[in-house]
């Protein structure tokens, strides 16, 4: 089959690759009819590398036709059409259980000391085979797959692998009381949807904070006030509590994570990482890594006193300086995490409708074949193009 690759920094490639097979009893193999490009692939293609071996399929955001099961999957059929959450969840484990699938005890990746395994994301996290890819194999075939209607067209639903229920978790961990103000850091696909999300919850006040400009249009269309970064700049906290009695915003939702712009710092050690070997790049990074932290950093200044910041933005230092005198004098409560997706498909399903509410089958920019792939990390990379989602169809 083909598939796309990981090479190297800023090196993606479309290779020929043997067949995935059923392993398990409970496996299936899903035929991929789309497939997403996450802004979080693009930490694998600038600064996760060192935990990534040339060759490695990449993807977390895949839907198809089932193609194959095992003798014990009663749950799907060939024929039946699905969309993968991006955790490799069991559904049965006691953090399953408890709605924490990116938790899940039966594929936690205990020797990195690091939560459930996940579909096309680093050592760190399983080195399972991801979904940019024309096959995948999907383990926990009873439990795992989100089985949709056939019908509407694969944008109605694929971002049920990851896009809706993270900016669901988004909104949901913010904490926004009824009628209340939340600004949205960051307006790419997790960002654009968690505001929407946010609105459609009953948020009177959303604010998206960006600096590029399409991103920016997009989420005024959708009833956010959008503040352009490249204006404000030192002055966004003004901004922001001009709109809010002074006060700022009753939550923050920081959907831009460790490569924020205006973090020289974190630039330099994210290109220092980049250039060692990858044995002693691993170590660097999991005890003196610093990410970019202008973002986080951001929402702590923005938040009103007694408020809330929920973090999707992903992060991956462990020795990020905080404002801890601030965090504690302001009284913030800060939630963060994986995605937890199986948690969040009861309450999304119902939306997915031809009334659309949450603009689901216009979200994508771009759809591209999965031949053209390269060409599209290098394009959202750079943020060209006005591409803010892409959907490969290999």
């Amino acid at each position: 089959m083909r598939a796309l690759t990981y090479q190297g920094k800023r090196d993606v490639r479309v290779e020929t690759v043997p067949d995935p097979k059923i392993q398990d009893p409970t496996d299936i193999i899903v035929k991929i009819t789309s497939t997403g490009i996450c802004g979080s692939d693009l930490h694998l293609y600038e600064v996760l590398g060192p935990y990534l071996d040339p060759g490695d399929i990449l993807g977390h955001e895949p839907m198809g036709i089932v193609e194959e099961v095992g003798r014990e999957v009663t749950a799907v059929a060939p024929g039946d059409r699905v969309v993968i959450p991006f955790n490799v969840s069991c559904g049965h484990c006691y953090m399953c259980g408890h709605g924490l699938h990116s938790q899940c005890e039966t594929t936690q990746v205990r020797e990195r000391g690091t939560g459930a395994s996940l579909f096309g994301y680093t050592k760190l996290y399983g080195q399972v085979p991801g979904g940019q890819a024309e096959y995948l194999r999907v383990p926990f075939g009873n439990d795992l797959p989100i089985k949709v209607p056939h019908g509407p067209s694969d944008d109605r639903f694929v971002y049920l692998s990851d896009v809706l229920p993270t900016a669901w978790q988004a909104v949901e961990y913010a904490a926004i009381p009824p009628g209340g103000s939340v600004t949205v850091l960051g307006l790419g696909p997790i960002g654009a949807m968690a505001a929407r999300v946010a609105r459609h919850r009953g948020a009177d006040l959303v604010i998206g904070v960006d600096l590029v400009a399409e991103r920016l249009d997009r989420a005024s269309r959708y009833g956010a006030t959008s503040l352009d970064l490249r204006r404000y700049g030192k002055n966004l906290q003004d901004a922001v509590r001009d709109l809010t009695d002074g006060r700022g915003t009753d939550a923050v939702i920081d959907a831009v994570g460790m490569e924020a712009h205006g973090s020289p710092v974190g630039k330099a050690a994210h290109a220092a990482v980049g250039v060692l070997p990858d044995a002693i790049a691993q170590r660097m990074m999991e005890t003196a890594g610093v990410d970019r932290l202008t973002a986080l950093h951001t929402a702590i200044d923005l938040v009103r006193r007694g408020g809330t910041i929920s973090v999707s933005g992903v992060y991956g230092g462990s020795a990020d300086p905080m404002p801890m005198l601030t965090m504690f004098d302001k009284q913030i409560q800060l939630r963060m995490g994986q995605t937890n997706v199986k948690r969040w498909v009861d309450d999304l399903l119902p939306l997915l409708t031809d009334d659309d509410p949450l603009g689901v089958d216009s979200f994508a920019t771009h759809h591209l074949s999965l031949e053209e792939g390269p060409k599209a990390y290098e394009t959202f990379q750079k943020k060209a193009d006005g591409m803010i989602k892409t959907l490969l169809v290999p």
